[in-house]
């Protein structure tokens, strides 16, 4: 019974569940839904309408007021036409342009259209802003509620201040939108323009630098032997040096305003400079620095050091502008020869110093005449006297000259550039090629002129150095820690490396090189290369060397970064408890992190190197990877520390470091014994200093058999109560060891206080007691 009532109660509900399916699809079918017009709604909606309008009003006309930035684009572009004006001029007079000026041209042209296609960016951004801006006033406007018919304004009298408020706002909102649109469409099509002029000026000096380079050999100008004795009335020299100047001024004005943050960086690293050697000369003078080294002085830096941070600046300046253009490079060199006479005058002799006049007078003739050598007789045969000259003096210098900066090797071959480009400017003149010949002959001089001025450089900052060194090890400071020789020689090699780089540089910029070499550097580290399943390219391989090798040497130097001095077998020497150990782990770690993620490598990938290492381990590589798990326990576990005294089997010594794979002990003997860490962690250790320095030591010898034990005793007691590295708590024992017929043993049991004294305690103590013990005629046998 109970059971049929169930079945009608399911029945039931089924039927019920089907009807409300059915209702609801029905309802579905049935009702469309259909646009609502605010003007036919109710009062309360339409109040709802009217305050979401007026907020969607609200926004439009605070996105108008902030603007669009239109007066400071329209500066942006006016600046790009400024820049690229004198270039189209030059294009259309369809004059021969030397390399040197396409290089610049196409220095400026690169950087215009790096402009030009942020500043459409921005203005694409700006317009579809606009653009979804005004489709809403659209729709707003179209809206019957804001209409002036009797159909629109039936049932609204209630609102209608507000509506009307509404269509005043909303008139003036489209009207500012449809402004800014209009401006910001302008500037898009007059910054489109421009960038057709662009991308045409670029193939323009793309084509003709090719041509140039085809032609570099080629003879532009009259034979030396056929050449006009003076220049069209057009083309005198004062004609020429006013073009010159007026073209290379447009680039220079150029370059400086728009390589100011590289500039920025240099003048940051002399101000650095500067205020680290004035800190330094100022710290020189307490009297306590005073006692010790007395009176510092230096022949290349002083205490106010304005021209040593000037000279220093100038010669670096071209390792961070290196697209500089050549005339840059020569007015910074200009600028370095006037530094260094200054700095020089009473340092030079007198001799010296008329060279070093005549130089600085031949180097400005040289620049200055350039500007207007051409085709005439004259100003050529000057250029060539003065490319003979300097071969006459590079080779007077080839066997004389020594720099005790630099090896002879270096100097050596500054000195055959020198010769062999004003050899070639002489011939490039007498051939026609005058343009080159103002090349290779500036190059060569500017190639000398660097090598004072970077000899000057590395004295400066090797006086610098040296003053540091000097302070600091007054001062306790990390100094005071290393090996002032061999941190000179280091420091030494990194800036003759430094200044071999600046030299090539400039001498690169000057030949117009840089940026060919350069480009071939980047796109060869950057192309990507497969092997195999793998992809990757030189520079990220670079990368990873470089961070590699970064680490590396970082945590060998720790000890020193983190106050650890150099372990000897002194008393006094070393620090316990160092943390040297696990900072190096750390370091070692994120620098293998780093460097994976600066290969590129993707994890997938490094799964399987990682796979492949796992092999490796199983095959061979066991014990390595047993020392490195092995000095990671060490590091925590911490058995003992640098400093400590331990003994393992057959070695004895002081721990002098703590590596990830091995140890060092310094022995008593003076040698370093490097022992695995498996070994330490695995073998029996003693550690003799884990948490005191003090030995109980013996002492044993023998007396004659008929001297009074108890006097002895008492003597040798009292003589190790008065002693200075007993430890006075623990009184020493003083033992009868062993009888025979004619001698007492006597066996002394004594703490001392450092181990690394027992040895010399031992013999002094030694000593007293054989005086002691003739003093008291006791014979010892």
């Amino acid at each position: 019974m109970k059971f049929a009532v169930r079945i009608k109660y399911l029945v039931f509900c089924l039927m019920l569940s089907l009807l409300v399916l059915a209702s609801f699809r029905s309802h579905g079918q049935h009702t469309e839904i259909k646009p609502v017009d605010s003007a036919k709604t109710i009062p309360d909606t339409l109040l709802f309408r009217i305050q979401t309008a007026q907020s969607a009003i609200t926004e439009i006309n605070a996105a108008n007021k902030k603007g669009y930035d239109i007066e400071g684009i329209k500066r942006q572009i006016d600046a790009v036409k400024e820049n690229v004006n004198p270039l189209e001029k030059a294009f259309k007079a369809k004059d021969e342009l030397d390399t040197k000026n396409l290089l610049s041209f196409d220095l400026i042209l690169r950087d215009a259209d790096t402009k030009l296609k942020s500043i459409t960016a921005i203005l694409v951004q700006n317009s579809n802003t606009l653009q979804e801006m005004s489709d809403q006033v659209v729709s707003i406007s179209n809206d019957t509620l804001l209409r002036n018919d009797k159909k629109g304004q039936e049932g609204n009298k209630l609102y209608q201040p507000q509506i009307s408020e509404l269509k005043t706002r909303l008139q003036e909102a489209g009207k500012l939108t449809g402004e800014n649109l209009k401006q910001v469409n302008i500037l898009l099509a007059s910054t489109s323009a421009l960038n057709v002029i662009v991308n045409d000026l670029r193939a323009q000096t793309a084509e003709r630098l090719e041509l140039s380079g085809k032609l570099a050999l080629s003879k532009r100008n009259a034979y030396l032997w056929v050449a006009p004795l003076r220049n069209p009335a057009s083309q005198t020299t004062g004609n020429l040096m006013s073009a010159s100047y007026q073209g290379q001024q447009q680039i220079l004005k150029y370059f400086i305003h728009s390589t100011w943050d590289n500039r920025f960086l240099a003048i940051l690293l002399s101000i650095v400079f500067f205020v680290w050697v004035r800190r330094n000369f100022k710290n020189s003078k307490r009297a306590l620095v005073r006692r010790q080294l007395g009176e510092l002085k230096f022949e290349y830096l002083k205490p106010l050091p304005v021209f040593s941070t000037l000279i220093v600046l100038l010669n670096i300046t071209p390792l961070f502008e290196p697209d500089a253009p050549s005339l840059y490079i020569e007015l910074i060199q200009f600028l370095l020869l006037i530094v260094m006479t200054v700095h020089l005058w009473n340092i030079l002799e007198k001799k010296q110093l008329q060279f070093w006049m005549l130089l600085i007078a031949l180097y400005t003739l040289l620049i200055i005449g350039n500007a207007g050598v051409d085709d005439a007789i004259p100003l050529r045969l000057v250029l060539i006297g003065i490319n003979i000259f300097f071969i006459w003096i590079g080779i007077q210098l080839f066997n004389t000259v020594t720099f005790k900066e630099f090896s002879k090797r270096y100097v050596k071959a500054v000195l055959v550039v020198l010769i062999l480009m004003n050899g070639l400017a002489v011939l490039f003149n007498i051939f026609g090629r005058v343009d080159m010949a103002k090349v290779t002959s500036v190059t060569g001089v500017i190639g000398l002129i660097q090598l004072v001025g970077l000899s000057v450089f590395m004295q400066i900052m090797l006086d610098a150095l040296d003053l540091q060194m000097k302070i600091s090890s007054v001062n306790k400071g990390i100094f005071s820690r290393i090996n002032h020789n061999k941190t000179k020689e280091k420091f030494k090699k990194g800036l003759s490396v430094l200044c071999v780089l600046l030299w090539v540089m400039v001498l690169l910029i000057n030949l117009s090189l840089i940026g060919g070499l350069w480009g071939w550097i980047s796109e060869v580290l950057s192309k990507p290369r497969v092997f195999g399943s793998i992809h990757f390219s030189f520079g990220n391989i670079l990368f990873f060397v470089t961070i590699v090798y970064i680490a590396n040497k970082l945590q060998k130097h720790v000890p020193l970064l983190f106050g650890e001095e150099r372990i000897t077998f002194n008393e006094d020497s070393g620090h316990k408890g160092s943390k040297v150990a696990l900072i190096r782990l750390v370091i070692i770690v994120a620098g293998v992190l780093l460097a994976v993620m600066a290969s590129g490598l993707p994890m997938d990938k490094l799964t399987v190197v990682l796979g492949a290492f796992g092999v490796g381990i199983g095959l061979g590589m066991q014990n390595i990877v047993n020392n490195f798990v092995s000095g990671i326990i060490l590091i925590f576990e911490k058995p003992f520390r640098i400093g400590d005294y331990v003994e393992l089997a057959d070695k004895k010594g002081k721990v002098r470091d703590i590596g990830i794979r091995s140890s060092k002990l310094l022995t008593p003997q003076g040698s370093e014994v490097i022992i695995p860490n498996g070994d330490l962690l695995s073998g029996r250790l003693v550690n003799w200093t884990l948490n005191n320095d003090f030995i109980k030591t013996e002492l044993i010898f023998k007396v004659s058999a008929d001297s009074d034990f108890e006097a002895i005793g008492k003597l040798i007691t009292d003589m190790l109560n008065e002693a200075d590295n007993t430890v006075k708590k623990l009184p020493p024992e003083v033992l009868l060891n062993n009888i025979t017929a004619d001698s007492l043993e006597i066996k002394v049991l004594l703490w001392i206080n450092n181990i690394y004294v027992e040895a010399e305690f031992k013999s002094q103590f030694l000593q007293q007691l054989v005086k002691k013990l003739k003093d008291a005629e006791v014979k010892i046998m």
